[in-house]
Formats: C-alpha cells, structure tokens, sequence
C-alpha cells in the first residue's frame, strides 16, 4: 500500500504523536525552574505539591492542547509582539 502526500504537506515530529520536541522542552524546563524555586522556600512538602500542580498544569494543558495546532514557543513570540505592538485590524466597507 502506498500513500501519497502532497508536497506542502508540512511534518512534524511529535513526541507521542501530539506534542513538538520544542514545547516538551518547554515544559521541561519550566518544571525545573519551578520545582528549584519551591525547593528553596522552608514549607510543608503537600503545600511545595499543591503549588507545583497549579503552576505546572496549565502550561502542560496548553501545551498538549495547544493553539489550533500551533508551537507554545510561536504563540508566545505571537502574545509578546501583540502587547508591544497592539493593532486592531477592523476596516469598514
């Protein structure tokens, strides 16, 4: 069986098949930079979990999720340009 695809067809590679290898770095990183700033405050270790679930989540669902299939890096760049830049494109006919 051959399957053809069309030569704008445009490949990622995914890591499971549904996130970039970028956005997993990403995450991993923002993991990390989390759980070394909970690891310095002196607090219970269920509050340090709480805390590290509700920061950590989000990002993660987004990231699974996503923007209609776009990069977290992209949609980032994307927001930041935005709140520089803001324009409202309305034209009126």
């Amino acid at each position: 069986m051959k399957f053809v695809f069309p030569q704008n067809y445009n490949f990622k590679s995914k890591i499971l098949g549904f996130i970039d290898y970028s956005t997993a770095i990403v995450d991993v990183i923002w993991a990390i930079l989390l759980f070394g700033l909970l690891k310095i405050f002196k607090i219970s270790i269920n509050f340090k979990i709480c805390i590290f679930v509700i920061m950590f989540f989000p990002v993660l669902l987004f990231s699974i999720v996503g923007f209609n299939g776009e990069n977290i890096i992209n949609v980032c760049c994307y927001l930041t340009k935005y709140i520089i830049k803001p324009k409202v494109l309305l034209y009126k006919k």
